[in-house]
Parts: C-alpha cells; structure tokens; sequence
C-alpha cells in the first residue's frame, strides 16, 4: 500500500460560505482552518495547499463565551522600545476593521511559513452580509448545525 500524495493537478477547491453571526470565534476559526488547510479532505497532502476558498460573512456580529469580550487582550508591538500596546476585542469590533478578529484568530490556527500564508490568502473576511464573490456561487456551510457549542444567542 503506498501514501497518497497529492499533485497540484489533483487538486480542485471549492468556494464556502460561513455565516458568522452569533458563532463562537474560536470554534469558528476551528472550523474555518480545518477547510483552508484541507485536513476535511481524505487527499491531504501536508505540503501542498488542498484546502478551500473560505468566505466569511457578518464577521461583526461574532460572540465570545463568558467575558472575554471585555477580560481577553490583543497584544501588539510597534518595534520601539516599550511600544508594546493592547487592545480587547470589543474595542476590535466595534472598531474600524471588525473582521480583523476572526482574521486572526484563524491565523493564529495555521501553522507558521510560506504554505500558511498562501492558505490564508484563500480567506475572505467581510463585516456586513454582502461579498463580491457571487461569480463564483460558494456553498453555505452551515457551522451553527454542527454543533449547539458553536452559537451564543
């Protein structure tokens, strides 16, 4: 019996598409890194990128569990001595960039190097229900079905 590894020729993506209003972040992007990598695949191949395209809408409108809303901090740093700065992801979201919160907590899913990056670039975020991906007529996934973990009312 041999391994199974795919060649880029192999290899047909599909178009998803999540809706994101009142999920959980974390299960969200679970599942949102499991499609881009394409581990839901029986071809995966670790090293090439066999994932999906992702469309994510009503990014605006996603939950945390108990207070992590307020409690949770995003640290960055601005490359100057003591330029470390922090943010929660309230302010995030009601901010000017809202999807900025499941952008990175997907990233963060992935592992680190150039396959990761390529993988995220097949990732759309938007803070409002509307996408210019119509062309392309994605398939909904529907992650509120897969589990009652996955949605706070």
């Amino acid at each position: 019996m041999k391994t199974y590894s795919a060649k880029p020729a192999d290899i047909e993506k599909k178009w998803i598409l999540i809706d994101a209003e009142n999920m959980v972040v974390g299960r969200l992007a679970a599942v949102i890194a499991t499609r881009l990598r394409g581990k839901h695949l029986p071809t995966f191949t670790p090293h090439m990128d066999c994932g999906d395209h992702v469309v994510v809408i009503n990014a605006d409108k996603v939950k945390f569990t108990g207070k992590k809303m307020a409690d949770k901090k995003y640290y960055r740093h601005t490359g100057y001595p003591g330029g470390i700065k922090e943010t929660t992801p309230e302010k995030v979201l009601e901010g000017k960039f809202p999807e900025r919160v499941v952008e990175m907590a997907v990233k963060r899913m992935l592992p680190r190097g150039p396959l990761a990056r390529q993988q995220l670039r097949n990732l759309k975020v938007y803070a409002g229900s509307e996408h210019p991906h119509e062309a392309q007529s994605p398939e909904t996934l529907d992650v509120a079905a897969m589990n009652s973990k996955n949605v706070r009312a």
